[in-house]
C-alpha cells in the first residue's frame, strides 16, 4: 500500500479481532517510528511493547477507564526523554521539540500499521502518573500516547474533513481563496509546463556539450 492511500484509509479502530500481530509487522512498526524525523537527530523516543493482558487492562484504566483498549493484542506506549532534547536546544526543545518528535514518531507507525492492514488508535487520555507506574517510565519522561494495535473488528467510516479551502491560506495567515481548487490546478499546470522548459533546456546543454566533446 503506498503512503498516500495508508493516510487515507487510517482510521482510529477501537473494537479488534482476538488474533495476534505477527512479530515481522510489529517490528516494521517499530522500524517506522525509529526513521522519524527529530530535532537535532537526537532521537528522543522510547517505546515499550506491552502484550501482557493484565497490563493492557491496567493501561486501559489509566486512560481513564478505557477498557476498551485491553481487547487490542497488542499496546505501543511511546514516551520521550526531554531532557536530552534540552541539552542541545533548552527550554524550547523540552518543552517543544521533544513532544514534537514523539508525535512524528506516533503517526510513522499508525501509518505503517494501516499500510499491513491492521487496525489502529492513538489514546492521548490518561493519568500520567497511573500510566508511568503500570510500563514503569522514570520520573524524567513524558509518555506522548498509547497506540492499540490488531486486526480491526470493525470498519470505522471517514469523519468529515474540512475542504482545503478551509484549511489553506496563501502567502499570509488568514488569507484564502474561495476558487482554491482552481487556482491549484493553474499553478499546478504552470508548474509542469515550467519543469517541461526547464528539462527541455537541460536536453540542449547535455546536447551541445556532447558536440564540444
Amino acid at each position: 500500500m503506498d503512503i498516500e492511500k495508508a493516510i487515507q484509509l487510517r482510521r482510529s479502530v477501537r473494537k479488534y479481532l482476538d488474533i495476534p500481530v505477527e512479530m515481522e509487522k510489529v517490528g516494521k512498526i517499530l522500524d517506522a517510528g525509529r526513521f522519524a524525523p527529530s530535532g537535532g537527530n537526537i532521537q528522543p523516543w522510547r517505546f515499550v511493547l506491552i502484550t501482557d493482558p493484565d497490563a493492557r487492562q491496567k493501561i486501559g484504566e489509566a486512560c481513564v477507564q478505557q477498557h476498551w483498549m485491553a481487547r487490542a493484542p497488542l499496546h505501543i506506549v511511546v514516551g520521550v526523554e526531554p531532557h536530552k532534547s534540552k541539552r542541545m536546544y533548552g527550554e524550547r526543545g523540552e518543552k517543544r521539540y521533544a513532544l514534537f518528535d514523539g508525535a512524528a514518531a506516533v503517526e510513522n507507525m499508525l501509518l505503517v500499521a494501516t499500510a499491513q492492514g491492521l487496525g489502529s488508535c492513538w489514546v492521548a487520555a490518561f493519568d500520567d502518573e497511573a500510566l508511568a507506574q503500570v510500563v514503569g517510565a522514570p520520573g524524567n519522561a513524558i509518555i506522548v500516547g498509547v497506540l492499540t494495535i490488531g486486526y480491526s473488528d470493525e470498519n470505522p467510516v471517514m469523519p468529515l474533513r474540512y475542504s482545503l479551502e478551509n484549511v489553506v491560506f496563501i502567502n499570509e495567515w488568514g488569507s484564502r481563496r474561495k476558487d482554491f481548487a482552481a487556482w491549484y490546478g493553474y499553478t499546478s499546470h504552470h508548474v509542469q509546463n515550467l519543469l517541461k522548459k526547464g528539462k527541455g533546456m537541460l536536453e540542449k546543454i547535455k546536447d551541445k556539450v556532447q558536440d564540444v566533446k
